[in-house]
């Protein structure tokens, strides 16, 4: 169920992103949805490959490394999707990365309930 709730978050703000900036163009919902399951898949096989071997840069700078991870996975996305789905530059698809790890944040921290 959550996988399901992340996919439908990521996909709204895809549209949102999309509705503010030029540096995206998404053609509908459906088209969202797709990017997001297909991000999401990306995610569970290619991410934890680039991590593996991208570990040192990571471990320098702290774990900011993994921005440029997702913005590649995002470009994945991208060159999958076709022209559903159009990020205009590896900077928009950081800027993505970035807000969509903002985003999450805030909802896990805003929704998710703590043990006490």
């Amino acid at each position: 169920m959550n996988w399901i709730i992340g996919i439908l978050i990521n996909a709204v703000l895809f549209i949102a992103i999309s509705g503010y900036f030029s540096g995206l163009h998404v053609d509908s919902f459906s088209s969202a949805v797709i990017a997001s399951i297909i991000l999401s898949i990306l995610n569970m096989i290619v991410r934890p490959l680039l991590i593996l071997f991208t570990l040192p840069i990571t471990f320098l700078t702290l774990g900011l490394f993994l921005f440029v991870i997702n913005a590649i996975t995002l470009l994945l996305t991208d060159s999958i999707m076709r022209s559903a789905f159009d990020i205009s530059g590896f900077g928009m698809a950081l800027f993505i990365a970035v807000v969509m790890a903002l985003v999450n944040l805030i909802l896990q921290v805003t929704f998710l309930k703590k043990d006490k």
